[in-house]
């Protein structure tokens, strides 16, 4: 492998390759005119089932499952295709990435971007799947430790283990380290406490449980669950296990899902009645 000497000045290159390189660009903003569609219900998502998008899924179908007046609709958003570059996508969400929320609850709708974001806003909105006093300090900490933690899994990992062009040893070697630490961060966590945040389930566990479950479950990354030893990390299965028993995730993972069998995909969501007949089984990957 020839050593990279990087210019003076970087400039766009279009042609470099790797599985998002059509839609790839280093500029933000909308590059086409195309108006969001809109459900009837009072929060309208945006998204698609990766792992941050199926963060906000699972926690809408939790508040359902808790009995709170949280129903809303589900719309595709096919970051393949670039449709999160749309315009009224880019007006609810300036970063152009999924998950994006609209909040019609209120006087005037309310945009809320970013999966933890989301998350916190719907936890502090419902009360719910939220730690208050003392302990809120150790669910805000895992939360964040997992909104931190994502680049580095896939934009990291996932990018060059999986997408790009080609393979080298450095980068992989790099981020194959670092997911396998905090593999390892939540195995001793979740060997001292039944959740991440300690006796509770909360938004510190639903924002995790996308991202680590897929490696335990073998079905994220071509082989990575043999390539990174996953079965090492024993409290983390035990984790991913109960947590995906639970009726609100095996819902919330196959919203938006387009890919794997039709039975397990639901490419938009408008009411309870959606499900009837779909396979809830794990998510694979995009």
């Amino acid at each position: 492998m020839s050593e990279y000497t990087p210019p003076k000045v970087w400039t766009y290159d279009a042609e470099n390759g790797g599985r998002f390189a059509n839609i790839n660009r280093p500029t933000a903003g909308a590059r086409e005119d195309k108006v969001l569609p809109a459900g009837k219900h009072p929060f309208q998502l945006h998204s698609l089932a990766t792992p941050n998008g199926v963060k906000a899924t699972i926690m809408l179908e939790e508040l359902l499952e808790a009995g709170h007046p949280a129903e809303y609709d589900a719309y595709t958003i096919n970051i393949g295709e670039g449709e999160q570059f749309g315009s009224g996508f880019v007006a609810i969400n300036p970063n152009s990435k999924i998950p994006a929320l609209v909040d019609r609850t209120g006087e005037a709708p309310v945009r809320v971007f970013e999966s933890g974001a989301i998350l916190l806003h719907l936890a502090e909105k419902f009360d719910a799947f939220q730690l208050t006093g003392p302990k809120r300090a150790e669910m805000l900490s895992w939360l964040f430790w997992q909104i931190g933690s994502a680049p580095f899994i896939g934009g990291g990992f996932g990018h060059f283990y999986a997408y790009a062009p080609e393979k080298f040893e450095y980068p992989i070697n790099r981020y194959a380290m670092e997911t396998k630490r905090l593999f390892s961060v939540a195995d001793q966590r979740l060997g001292e406490a039944r959740f991440l945040a300690g006796d509770d389930y909360t938004i510190a566990d639903i924002a995790a449980f996308p991202w680590l479950a897929p490696f335990v479950e073998g079905n994220i990354y071509e082989d990575a669950k043999t390539f990174l030893s996953i079965d090492e990390y024993e409290n983390v299965a035990r984790w991913v296990e109960e947590i995906g028993k639970r009726p609100a995730v095996k819902r919330g993972r196959i919203v938006n899902k387009v890919w794997g069998d039709e039975e397990s995909q639901l490419r938009e969501r408008h009411s309870a009645a959606d499900f009837e007949g779909k396979v809830l089984e794990p998510s694979k990957p995009a």
